[in-house]
């Protein structure tokens, strides 16, 4: 796409994924994912609400398996750095703990309160206390970093982190400098060029772990593009990880993947683990 060329509302809607399928499908989806995450904390409340720095969302919750060796599933939410939280997703985890893996989900204050400067150091606390304290809670096998949208930004961010085995990022935006133009994001998350710069994983030298990199082929073709060209990058440079295209998802069907444990996203994860422990 040629960003130089487009009017402000087409760079506006390129990004837009509510405006892309619908605001109504997309409140039934987040009432569905908000109902099946209340039933999966009510069912398992013994290691919810970990606080890993002061602050109201800067908490883990934690989902430990019946063998404390097993994989970490760890999922970090979407939402454009300004929605969401770790308690409305965790349903996505039902896939990895049918599995019989490990899972845990970070909160992060969201973005006007916070940057993405400050949220990306946030998560990179929060992983710094999963390495620390995660074993006392009985999950000390790798961490298989996961995230959509904004979360699929972060999980490219957050591969290098020595706690982090490997990784799969679901529908994210990897050059940041686009959404510059996009009110719908740039209004609450107020972009700096020095974060555009820092922080757009396109512009960062690769970590040499797996990334396993997914979208939906129904999803916008900006979104889709975003995918496309990141995983490129890291193939032009060696870096192990594959593509992994989702026939007819879009931005929230997609991860209905991540619910069912013999889904193509869930056995990519099962595949990231099994390459990052070889």
């Amino acid at each position: 796409m040629d960003w130089m060329t487009m009017s402000l509302e087409a760079r506006n809607l390129a990004f837009n994924n509510v405006a892309h399928v619908g605001a109504e499908v997309v409140q039934a989806k987040r009432e569905a994912w908000i109902a099946a995450s209340q039933a999966l904390r009510a069912r398992r409340p013994g290691h919810l609400d970990l606080a890993y720095a002061p602050g109201g969302r800067t908490k883990w919750d934690l989902y430990p398996a019946a063998d404390p060796a097993a994989p970490c599933f760890v999922h970090i939410h979407g939402g454009y750095w300004q929605r969401g939280s770790r308690e409305d997703f965790a349903c996505l985890a039902e896939g990895a703990l049918a599995r019989g893996w490990a899972a845990a989900l970070p909160g992060y204050t969201l973005a006007p309160e916070a940057s993405l400067t400050r949220i990306t150091e946030e998560l990179r606390a929060a992983f710094d206390w999963l390495a620390a304290e995660a074993a006392g809670h009985g999950i000390a096998g790798p961490a298989i970093v996961t995230g959509w949208s904004a979360g699929g930004h972060l999980t490219a961010l957050m591969l290098d982190h020595p706690r982090v085995a490997a990784g799969l990022a679901i529908s994210g935006v990897f050059e940041l400098a686009p959404l510059r133009d996009s009110p719908h994001v740039n209004d609450q998350v107020k972009l700096t060029e020095t974060e555009i710069e820092t922080l757009s994983p396109m512009r960062l030298p690769g970590t040499a772990k797996p990334l396993a990199i997914a979208y939906g082929t129904a999803e916008l073709p900006a979104m889709i593009a975003a995918s496309r060209d990141f995983h490129a990058y890291r193939a032009a440079a060696h870096l192990p990880g594959e593509l992994v295209p989702i026939a007819r998802a879009n931005h929230f069907t997609i991860l209905d993947e991540l619910r069912r444990p013999d889904s193509v996203l869930i056995r990519a994860v099962v595949r990231m683990a099994e390459h990052g422990a070889a």
